[in-house]
């Protein structure tokens, strides 16, 4: 047979003829920008604000799928309230929203300069995402229980968790209230409603799942929450979480923060171009709700109306908090290497700080002035807690007593930590 006129022809196993049929390739999700080109956000499919509908909280998962797709949304660009998700605050209650979230962004850029000085190993910051823990942080009570990452430092300020106790921690100093067992920025409060947070992605969603089946089991009235990253439902924990919750009703919110980027990678990797995160749970038959995460009133509702169905024994709801990390994932981080540098501030929904402030002013409740004077108290008070913490010391200035080690890991010694804590003499 002459080349010009040959077919590729293939036989399977079976023996079947397989015509003209192309070699396989492989698909590898990639941004839609890297360093150096102009951000793209046209591909984002963003309700208008006040347009989703608000279903009851006892709406069936089955008749509320849509609602995995959509975007909540309530302020508009202009800074109004709109539509059926307003969950109509009053202004006491919006500022002090605002100055949480003023001082949890202060806190931040004090410790992240903090690491650049060589007085910290480590931080994260949340910038971008400060509307997520202070909102939530504010519908939810102390006495349920919190099982955050590491950009949920929020939570610990708007509940008025000592910043001094907080750069203890940081800084690993003699104050540490985890006496130096974690990371920086890991932190540990209980009575703060703030579950010690896990290093290994996903951990806290099986947890707080099973915190709040045993919370149901004993008839108590607490419920829990959980917070993860995008990448983190590609762990096998997340889905372990959903099938328990879902099958034992169990009280808890499930929180993904679809922050756009892991360390490196962008959330296509873990499936985010196929689909939205929040359909992920409709497998499962959770109730799902997609939520602006920059909006502090919307993330509001969507937390309150998540509330309510766990505390009425009607399960959990599972919520992709849909915004975008600006910072660096941490300060081992440079994200110019792998995003365009601009691309924080292109992103359409805003800055969660600027949008509530504009709201505020928009309702006669706030001005640029008190606006000043707020971000010049809350830079105040995070100087005064670290001239507390730093005379304790910093990172290799002081540290917890090396006899803490040994404590409060068994009940009896073990006699091998016995025979330890006699070799280095504590």
């Amino acid at each position: 047979m002459p080349r010009a006129t040959r077919k590729r022809v293939r036989i399977n196993r079976t023996g079947r003829m397989m015509k003209n049929t192309p070699p396989l390739s492989l698909r590898v999700p990639e941004p839609t920008g890297r360093p150096g080109d102009k951000p793209d956000f046209s591909h984002l499919q963003l309700d208008a604000a006040g347009v989703v509908e608000r279903p009851a909280v006892s709406t069936a998962p089955a008749e509320m799928r849509d609602m995995a797709y959509r975007l909540i949304r309530v302020l508009d660009d202009d800074g109004v309230a709109q539509g059926p998700w307003d969950p109509k605050l009053d202004a006491d209650t919006l500022r002090r929203g605002l100055k949480a979230m003023i001082l949890t962004r202060a806190f931040d850029d004090r410790m992240h300069r903090a690491h650049r000085q060589g007085k910290t190993s480590f931080y994260m910051k949340c910038t971008g995402e400060e509307a997520i823990a202070v909102a939530q942080g504010m519908v939810l009570s102390r006495e349920d229980m919190g099982f955050p990452t590491y950009r949920q430092q929020g939570l610990l300020i708007t509940r008025g968790y000592p910043l001094a106790s907080m750069m203890n921690q940081i800084y690993s100093n003699a104050a540490d209230p985890i006496k130096g067992r974690q990371l920086p920025i890991m932190y540990s409060a209980k009575d703060y409603g703030f579950f010690t947070i896990s290093g290994n992605l996903g951990t806290q969603y099986v947890q707080a799942v099973g915190w709040a089946m045993a919370s149901a089991y004993k008839g108590d009235n607490k419920i829990a929450a959980a917070w993860i990253g995008d990448g983190s439902t590609a762990e096998s924990d997340f889905h372990s979480a959903l099938t328990f919750a879902a099958v034992y009703r169990a009280p808890v919110i499930l929180n993904i923060v679809n922050n756009q980027w892991a360390i490196s990678s962008f959330q296509g990797i873990a499936g985010g171009m196929e689909t939205t995160f929040a359909s992920k749970g409709i497998g499962y038959g959770l109730p799902t709700l997609r939520v602006d995460g920059n909006d502090f009133l919307a993330v509001w509702a969507a937390t309150a109306w998540a509330e309510e169905r766990a505390r009425t024994n009607q399960g959990a709801t599972l919520i992709e908090i849909f915004t975008y990390r600006g910072a660096p994932h941490s300060t081992s981080d440079d994200p110019s290497r792998y995003r365009p540098g601009d691309e924080h501030e292109k992103w359409p929904l805003g800055d969660p700080i600027e949008r509530l402030k504009q709201h505020l002013i928009k309702i006669g409740e706030w001005s640029d002035e008190q606006q000043t004077a707020a971000e010049a108290e809350a830079v105040d008070q995070v100087r005064a807690a670290a001239k507390e913490s730093e005379a304790i010391g910093t990172l290799g200035q002081s540290r917890p007593s090396v006899k803490e080690m040994f404590e409060e890991v068994f009940a009896e010694p073990d006699w091998r930590l016995v025979e330890q804590r006699r070799e280095v003499g504590v």
